[in-house]
């Protein structure tokens, strides 16, 4: 398997229909960036919850899953749902959140997601970030919807570990859930580290990628 290097990363843009999606779908990813990298930028928008106590659960834990970086996040409070109902309000956020950042990468939910919220917001990404890397993350729940992925990142075990303690303490209105717990985010990623060679990984959906192959860009040169 190829590993193909995107170099440093700089400035991170994370885009979700609810709060607990970017910790669920790329928590993992997000602690392992940081980690590497101090003073990281993330740029982080929610389309519901603003109105809820859950809006206050996401900032706490992005604030944890994201270790000595710059945090700016922004959550609407677009009745949960109904995001469909409301593509002017959300195409309109997700046009002035562009504005704000230049991001390296890009993540955001990936088009075949079976709830309706998060396909809107995957097809409304690209049309906003037109010439970024977006990598579309899954987000584990009772539709058998779980994507053919096309691009995996390997996750070192105490970063699992740090994730799912990370979910069980930000997000006490998701505990209820019977899929929301260690072993079925354990498994998951478990699933994922066998399609890499790697103990555990999270997946993405690649949207779109430019590839560069032998020398760099330009006009080559002999001697």
């Amino acid at each position: 398997m190829i590993r193909l290097m995107t170099g440093e990363v700089d400035e991170i843009a994370c885009v979700a229909a609810h709060c607990d999606d970017i910790a669920i779908g790329v928590g993992g990813t997000l602690l392992s960036l940081c980690r590497a990298r101090g003073g990281v930028r993330v740029h982080a928008l929610v389309l519901c919850g603003g109105d809820s106590d859950r809006a206050e659960e996401e900032r706490n834990a992005l604030s944890d899953f994201c270790p000595g970086a710059t945090v700016a996040l922004t959550v609407l409070d677009i009745p949960d749902g109904q995001v469909p109902a409301h593509w002017d309000r959300a195409k309109r956020a997700l046009k002035d959140f562009r504005q704000t950042c230049e991001p390296d990468v890009v993540f955001s939910t990936q088009r075949d997601d079976a709830h309706q919220d998060h396909r809107t917001l995957a097809e409304l990404t690209p049309t906003e970030f037109r010439d970024h890397l977006i990598l579309g993350y899954e987000i584990l729940k009772w539709e058998a919807d779980t994507p053919r992925a096309t691009l995996l990142h390997p996750l070192a075990a105490d970063v699992l570990d740090e994730k799912s303690l990370l979910l069980h303490k930000h997000y006490p209105s998701q505990l209820g859930h019977d899929w929301f717990d260690d072993e079925a985010f354990r498994g998951l990623a478990r699933l994922r580290g066998v399609q890499c060679r790697s103990r555990y990984a999270e997946a993405f959906v690649v949207e779109k990628a430019i590839i560069g192959f032998g020398e760099p860009t330009g006009e080559r040169t002999t001697a």
